[in-house]
């Protein structure tokens, strides 16, 4: 769902999301079955932006997952 949200809102040049979950089993968030992501993302629409306003376009496109689905999400823009 991450990717499909992602590849939609920026129409990546390049995108991996790697699901980090099991590295935080038993972690407090990880409990209700929200999971730890990585987001490496290259995009033009990202590209120009400051590091925290790309990380914002990137929360916002997300913002419905999180904390349900999305416990912690890391993200790497190229």
């Amino acid at each position: 769902m991450i990717e499909e949200r992602l590849r939609k809102a920026f129409s990546p040049m390049q995108l991996d999301v790697m699901d980090d979950s099991a590295q935080h089993v038993g972690h407090a968030g990880a409990k209700d079955g929200a999971g730890h992501f990585t987001v490496v993302i290259a995009a033009e629409g990202l590209k120009e932006l400051s590091r925290i306003e790309a990380h914002r376009k990137v929360y916002l496109a997300l913002e419905d997952l999180i904390p349900r689905e999305i416990h912690a999400l890391k993200i790497r823009v190229l």
